[in-house]
């Protein structure tokens, strides 16, 4: 093996991160990778399958991060405008 070479050459379960530990953008990217390759549909039901489920664990990451960044704005918002309760514009939008 070549100082150049990575890994074995063989696949494993450990042959790709574990979701849970990518950034939404990698989730994201490696998402659309992943149905780029299954709308080929060139490969055997079984390698379909493992493809589909890798791709349903990026999707629920991508969903948690979403979920996480919205809920972050909602609470940025809501204690912007709970310094401003007394304001017209505060009590209007109630």
């Amino acid at each position: 093996m070549t100082e150049n070479s990575f890994g074995t050459g063989q696949a494993n379960d450990n042959a790709l991160p574990d979701p849970a530990t990518l950034s939404y953008e990698q989730a994201r990217d490696e998402l659309i990778e992943t149905v780029k390759i299954l709308e080929l549909g060139q490969m055997s039901l079984d390698e379909s399958l493992k493809y589909w489920e890798r791709g349903e664990a990026l999707a629920k990451r991508c969903e948690v991060l979403l979920d996480g960044a919205s809920q972050r704005v909602e609470e940025a918002i809501g204690s912007r405008q709970g310094g401003n309760a007394s304001s017209p514009d505060a009590q209007s939008e109630q």
